[in-house]
């Protein structure tokens, strides 16, 4: 032993045995991590404004980063990240670099661990791909956490309502003609859902004001909004918004590039039609640019992009402190209690794609997603997501 081992020993006690001692620390420890890559195969492939504009191949599958954790005491939790078109090979290849760092240490430190996580991999940023992988880690303790309470996780977070007015994006690609649409658009409002949101794009506006007009003329007065996915220019937007005034939509969602907090701070002053964006963009900061630039009226936010749950609920407390409204992005399984626990009456997003994943459903009824009473998130893997599993790692050994 040499002599500053020497020293330590004599002057730094060990920290479990103190905070033992103390009654402040606790004796569980991560034992066990697996990571699964699982790909969804979609029932039909599907195009928005960046597959019209040539930015992108049509979706024709997802891929998911699956997180699974134990601990000595036999606790556990799952999450989930995500990735369309390309970056779900990566987000793996990161998982499994970085995975081993949580094995021994205490589940309930997430903050302190997302800290960990983040700067074993800093060399290739602290957002984007790396944080992605991060997330389905993140979310996965925070199920723990919420498991080892015996609360659903919006219950543990604090939630103000047991439902979440919900919309559906499914039903409304650019790939389906009109009729299917509207066919869709039936079928989603049957089910219970709320609100519809339809994609638009097109390399020629018209066509997108008459779809609109069809859809609302179809629904009549239940809230619509719509979705470019980044494809106009500021004068695109602008001169679109002006005329989709009459539709009376709930947003539009992604005018302009996603980076752009000049120009839809510009258009949320010019229009009666709130803004909404958020969901491409990967971390807390680039959200708080959105938000200090007054760019943006539904912030959306997507839990598994930014990083997980803890920097989500940082975005959650800027929205809030700025009276912003909230609709996250995709993952309902995730975002329904995360918007459960919203002070201000948010939005969550349907889509039925991944419902085949897992083994538990969620309930809509009367334009509401209803939070369930399960412990954590509330959702297993369901057979058919481990037969569409295509790589495996495991670090540490199960307790």
């Amino acid at each position: 032993m040499n002599y500053l081992s020497q020293i330590n020993q004599r002057i730094l006690p060990n920290p479990l045995a103190a905070g033992l001692a103390a009654g402040e620390a606790t004796t569980d420890r991560i034992s066990w991590v697996k990571t699964s890559l699982v790909f969804l195969p979609l029932a039909q492939a599907i195009s928005d404004a960046k597959v019209l504009t040539g930015r992108q191949k049509p979706l024709t599958e997802i891929a998911f980063l699956f997180a699974e954790i134990e601990t000595v005491n036999g606790h556990s939790g799952i999450g989930y990240s995500y990735s369309k078109r390309a970056g779900g090979p990566g987000q793996f290849a990161h998982a499994k670099e970085i995975a081993g760092e949580l094995i021994g240490e205490d589940p309930s430190d997430i903050q302190r661990l997302w800290d960990k996580l983040v700067w074993a991999g800093a060399s290739v940023g602290r957002s984007g791909m790396s944080t992605q992988a991060i997330a389905a880690f993140d979310i996965a303790l925070w199920d723990l956490k919420a498991k080892r309470a015996k609360l659903p996780l919006a219950k543990l977070l604090g939630a103000h309502r047991d439902s979440v007015r919900c919309y559906n994006t499914s039903g409304g690609y650019l790939s389906m003609p009109i009729e299917e649409v509207k066919e869709r658009v039936t079928m989603a409002l049957e089910k219970g859902i709320g609100a519809i949101k339809l994609k638009v794009g097109q390399p020629d506006p018209m066509v997108d004001l008459k779809r609109i007009e069809a859809v609302r003329n179809h629904v009549g007065d239940v809230p619509l909004a719509i979705d470019a996915n980044q494809q106009w220019d500021r004068t695109t937007a602008l001169r679109f918004g002006r005329i989709a005034e009459q539709f009376n939509l709930t947003w539009i969602e992604e005018p302009l590039d996603a980076y752009d907090y000049e120009g839809h701070a510009a258009l949320a002053a010019e229009l009666a039609t709130p803004i909404a964006t958020g969901e491409m963009l990967t971390s807390v900061d680039e959200h708080y640019e959105l938000i200090r630039n007054n760019s943006v009226d539904f912030i959306q936010p997507d839990a598994p992009r930014v990083g997980g749950i803890t920097p989500f609920l940082k975005i959650a407390a800027l929205a809030d402190h700025r009276k912003l409204q909230l609709a996250p992005h995709y993952c309902m399984e995730i975002h329904l209690h995360l918007t459960a626990a919203y002070a201000r009456e948010p939005w969550v997003e349907h889509f039925e794609w991944s419902e085949a994943m897992f083994n538990e459903k969620l309930n809509v009824v009367n334009g509401r997603m209803i939070v369930p009473n399960r412990p954590g998130l509330g959702f297993s893997l369901s057979e058919q997501a481990r037969a569409w599993t295509r790589d495996v790692h495991e670090a540490g050994k199960r307790p």
